[in-house]
């Protein structure tokens, strides 16, 4: 278990969902590196943008509303309001909240990391490469299919961050 403090500002450190960083890991697999701001408010642009720059940057992991939600104008008083499009998923919750919940405690028992877990993007990046495997039980109320294509540009992603290639220029 990691307990240790960073060694620098604790708080400069990003407090990130689990799958948030998934997320951005799969969006590089597909050949993501450039994000613009959302109509929504929310800070995936400039959170994407400080983990895609550096593997050493300072990640404490949140099961609430992390640094990329909080300034989403779904985010009211640190509660997700969002709702998701379960046509393709109509066994998971409707609400955002819910799903989230559910999809990060899934990746919190698959890489063994809790809430207020402190480590680098680097850490949990090798985390997800050692341990993720078939993630299909992770988003078991969406099709293989469509697990299938995530699971191919995570592992494409955790690759691309690992050897250092994370911006455009690659």
């Amino acid at each position: 278990m990691n307990r240790r403090r960073f060694s620098d500002h604790p708080e400069t450190a990003i407090r990130i969902k689990p799958h948030h960083f998934v997320d951005i890991l799969t969006a590089l697999g597909r050949g993501k590196t450039k994000y613009s701001p959302h109509p929504y408010g929310h800070a995936l642009d400039r959170i994407a943008g400080r983990i895609l720059s550096a593997p050493q940057t300072e990640l404490l992991i949140e099961l609430g509303a992390d640094d990329i939600c909080a300034p989403c104008a779904h985010n009211i008083d640190g509660i997700c309001r969002d709702t998701i499009d379960t046509s393709y998923r109509p066994e998971a919750p409707r609400s955002k909240l819910e799903w989230n919940l559910l999809i990060d405690h899934r990746w919190c028992e698959r890489l063994g990391i809790f809430e207020n877990q402190q480590l680098t993007a680097g850490e949990l990046c090798l985390r997800i490469r050692e341990r993720a495997g078939d993630i299909t039980a992770i988003y078991r109320e969406i099709a293989v299919e469509r697990t299938a294509d995530r699971a191919v540009n995570l592992k494409k992603g955790v690759e691309l961050y690992m050897k250092g290639k994370r911006t455009a220029d690659r």
